[in-house]
Parts: structure tokens; C-alpha cells; sequence
């Protein structure tokens, strides 16, 4: 297949042609994706200036980080089915409005709750507009190369938000004010908002559906509740009942979501599409990926600040390098998987980020820029990547077009969730080791010994992913719903 060249119109799922041309398409999904994931991270650097201005305390801190992660990772399968019930145009518009108007109120808050309030609801609106990045890509071009390299940019800009986080929120709250870094995305999410109205053409995943209430609300609550379990291991350990009755009920919730989902003649999630060989295993090793990967910013960061002494404006631009690589091979990445397929790619990369992990974990208190941070960290952002673009085309392959919000919800929520297990176990490895102490070395310490358990999580995935993981010609179809 050739790719469309400018101003070609691109058919639409229900084989309707699209008002929009590819660009069109590609950038305004890239741009709803990149300011989802930058506010995953861009409050970071930010937080003592909140606790300062505001008065917070340190609990109500962590909220402002915790409440956007659990509406942003409970509510995405619902978000998902939501595009392809109502429309993907139409949720996708939704969402950014609400995203958008959360954080034109965050960078406004003059009191804690107001603020806390404004990144639950920033959450909400990041959960709706999610899915709908991809699902617009997945549903206007066909599968083919066009597709895969249209992932490859949809992944780049999701990688590029996620690194330069930590960089945006430093720069915005050094130059100006914390509050920037929630009132940035007010312009930007605004212009997106009206080139979407204006370009974008809506889809349906096929005829209306109803909703499915009861499934809704019992993997929101479900979810949500195991978000909230492993959030609060941060401060009361594992064992504690405020961590095991969340996870334990939010598993109980899931379990009566799957027991619903078998029953009802329209599922929020049809349960076969994990009889698709790509879908169920490319979801997995997103899961197992992200529970190694997400924290390798948080940590770096810390052992820059903590260890090594960088300021947090100084962390920020360390990580450009990081960033630079994981937007460049996210973009090289559909060239050599046409090559390589996608099982090959994405083993590639796993072994190449378990690299970069294990040299990480040599990193000690007289570590420097060059060997420490900037040479295992590109290893590291080049794994992640060749690995992304081919699992996220993998999980969407076969799928049937009806259902590409809710599989592109999977995909999100499987990310986050494993991303957010992930964090929690890691740093509970590392204070293991750390115990009491406070200086670079045992600092470091904790931090080498959270990157070693990583390499042991990402070699399991590539030994996973070598089982599991269809081989090119064994892709299947689309199946029934």
C-alpha cells in the first residue's frame, strides 16, 4: 500500500470517506495524545512550588499526582466504548473540552481542594480523550504499512510527552510559575479542539448500541479501586488494610465485570476479542513493559536530584537526550518492522531497554552525565521505542472495526495499570535496600537495585513475548465481536 499523498482523503471504518487528509488526521490525534501523557508527569517538578503557594500538605501533594492517575486509569475502557457508541469525533471533542476546562481550573486553584478537584476532572477528560487518539488513527486508515507508520508517530507523540514532562514542568515553573504548567494546555488544547470540529469527519463503530451501564460501573469502580490500593503502598506498605481491602474488593469488582460481560448481549467489552492471539499477548507484555518502564523516569530523577545534586531545572534538560532518542526510534520504528515484523521488533527492544537497565543498576554516588544517566538512558528510550510501535500495532490488529475504542481503552489500560504496579513494587524494592539511610550512597544503592529487578521483569517479557506473541503470517483476522 502507498501512502496517500497530500490532500488524499482517507476511508473511514463504516466506508464513508474522511473530510480530513492524513496529516490532518495523524497530527490532531498526536497532539490529544501528547498532552494526556505530558500531565502524567509535567506536575512533578512543580509539586513543592504547589505545596508552597497553596499551603498543602504532604499528603494532599501526593493526591495531585494520584487523583489524575486514577481517573485517567479507571475510566479509559469506558472512555473507549463510549467513541465507538456515540462517535469518535464527538468523544474526542468531549474530552479535550473537559480536559481543557480541568486545567484552565487547576492553573486558577487558589485553595488545595480546588486544585485536587481540577485534576480529578483533568483525569476524566484525559480517560475520554485517550482512546479516541488512537481509535481516530485505527479507524480512518486501513491496516497496512500507512497504519503501522501512523502508530509509529501516534507512539512518538505519546513517548515525547511522557519524557519531556519532567523538562516542560522544570523550565515553566522556574520561568514563570507552577501554575503554567497546568494553564499551558488551555491554549494549545483550544487549538486542537477547534481544528478537530472543523477537519476531523465522525465514525461509528456500526450501528448505536446501548451502553452497558452495570459493566461500566463495575470495571470503573474495579479498577479504580485497584489504582487506589496501589497508590497508597507509597505510604502504608503492603500488608496494610488500606492497601489489601482496595485490592482485594477492586479484583472482586473486576472478576464481576468479566461474569457481566459474558452475559449481556451488548458488553462494554466483548470478551472475544482475547481470543485474538494479538490482542491478549500484545496487552500482556504492554502490562509487564510498563510495570519496568514507567518508573525509569521517576528514578533517574531522583538519583539526579538526590544523588548527584542536580537541580530540578538541571534534571529537566538532562533528560533531553532521553527524549530525543525515544521520539526518533518510535519514528524509525515502522521502517525496520517491515523488515524485522513486528514479534522480532518488539523483542529487540525488550532486550535492548533490559540493557540499558542493567547498566543503569552499576550507577553509584560518583556517577557522571555521561556514563550514568546519558549513555544507559538512551539504550534504555531506544528499547522503548522499537518496542512500542509494534505491540501497539499488534493489539490492534484483527480487531473488528466496531470495537476499536474499547481495544484501544485495553491497550491504554493495560499501559497505565502495569505502569502504576510497577512503580509501587520498584519503590518498594528500593527503600528495602535504602532502609534508613539518607546519603548518595545508600540512595543509590535502593535506586541500582530497583533497575536490577527491572532487567529480571523485561527478560521475562521477552521470554513471554517469544511464546505468546503471534509470528507475522499467524495475525488473524477480524473476529466476531
Amino acid at each position: 500500500m502507498h501512502q496517500s499523498p497530500p490532500g488524499t482523503r482517507l476511508p473511514e471504518a463504516a466506508g464513508r470517506r474522511s473530510a480530513a487528509p492524513l496529516w490532518v488526521v495523524v497530527l490532531t490525534a498526536c497532539a490529544g495524545q501528547f498532552l494526556v501523557v505530558l500531565d502524567v508527569s509535567v506536575v512533578n517538578v512543580a509539586l513543592p512550588s504547589m505545596r508552597e503557594d497553596l499551603g498543602m500538605s504532604a499528603s494532599g501533594l501526593q493526591w495531585v499526582v494520584n487523583l489524575y492517575t486514577l481517573a485517567f486509569a479507571g475510566l479509559m475502557l469506558l472512555g473507549g466504548r463510549a467513541g465507538d457508541i456515540f462517535g469518535r469525533k464527538r468523544v474526542f471533542l468531549v474530552g479535550l473540552a473537559v480536559f481543557t476546562a480541568a486545567s484552565l481550573a487547576g492553573g486558577l486553584a487558589q485553595e488545595p481542594w480546588q486544585l485536587l478537584v481540577a485534576r480529578a476532572v483533568q483525569g476524566v477528560g484525559a480517560a475520554v480523550l485517550a482512546p479516541s487518539t488512537l481509535t481516530l488513527l485505527t479507524s480512518s486508515v486501513p491496516e497496512g504499512p500507512v497504519r503501522v507508520r501512523a502508530i509509529g508517530t501516534w507512539t512518538a507523540a505519546g513517548a515525547g510527552g511522557g519524557a519531556a514532562g519532567s523538562l516542560v514542568g522544570g523550565v515553566l515553573t522556574d520561568a514563570l510559575s507552577w501554575r503554567w504548567v497546568l494553564l499551558i494546555n488551555v491554549p494549545v488544547g483550544a487549538v486542537v479542539l477547534i481544528c478537530a470540529a472543523l477537519w476531523l469527519a465522525e465514525s461509528r463503530g456500526g450501528p448505536r448500541r446501548r451502553l452497558d451501564i452495570p459493566g461500566a460501573a463495575l470495571v470503573t469502580a474495579g479498577i479504580g479501586a485497584v489504582s487506589y490500593g496501589i497508590v497508597q503502598t507509597e505510604s502504608h506498605g503492603w500488608t496494610a488494610a488500606a492497601v489489601l481491602l482496595p485490592l482485594c474488593g477492586g479484583l472482586a469488582l473486576v472478576g464481576a465485570f468479566l461474569v457481566v460481560e459474558a452475559r449481556t448481549r451488548a458488553p462494554l467489552m466483548p470478551l472475544g476479542l482475547f481470543r485474538l492471539r494479538s490482542v491478549s499477548a500484545a496487552n500482556t507484555a504492554m502490562f509487564v513493559t510498563g510495570a519496568a518502564m514507567f518508573s525509569s523516569w521517576y528514578f533517574l530523577s531522583l538519583y539526579m536530584q538526590n544523588v548527584l545534586g542536580y537541580t530540578p531545572i538541571e534534571a529537566g534538560f538532562a533528560f533531553v537526550p532521553h527524549s530525543l532518542t525515544i521520539v526518533a526510534a518510535s519514528k524509525l520504528a515502522p521502517r525496520v518492522l517491515a523488515r524485522t515484523g513486528a514479534k522480532a521488533l518488539a523483542i529487540a527492544g525488550v532486550l535492548m531497554a533490559a540493557g540499558g537497565y542493567l547498566w543503569q543498576s552499576t550507577a553509584d554516588a560518583g556517577g557522571t552525565y555521561a556514563t550514568d544517566i546519558a549513555g544507559p538512558g538512551i539504550l534504555m528510550m531506544a528499547g522503548v521505542g522499537f518496542m512500542a510501535t509494534p505491540l501497539a500495532h499488534l493489539a490492534t490488529s484483527g480487531a473488528p472495526a466496531g470495537d476499536a475504542g474499547v481495544v484501544s481503552g485495553v491497550m491504554n489500560t493495560s499501559r497505565t495499570m502495569g505502569g502504576s504496579l510497577g512503580l509501587a513494587v520498584l519503590s518498594t524494592v528500593a527503600a528495602t535496600r535504602i532502609g534508613g539511610g539518607s546519603g548518595p550512597e545508600a540512595l543509590a544503592s535502593g535506586y541500582s537495585l530497583a533497575f536490577q529487578t527491572g532487567v529480571g521483569i523485561l527478560l521475562g517479557c521477552a521470554a513471554l513475548m517469544l511464546i505468546a506473541l503471534p509470528r507475522p503470517a499467524a495475525v488473524p483476522g477480524p473476529a466476531k465481536a
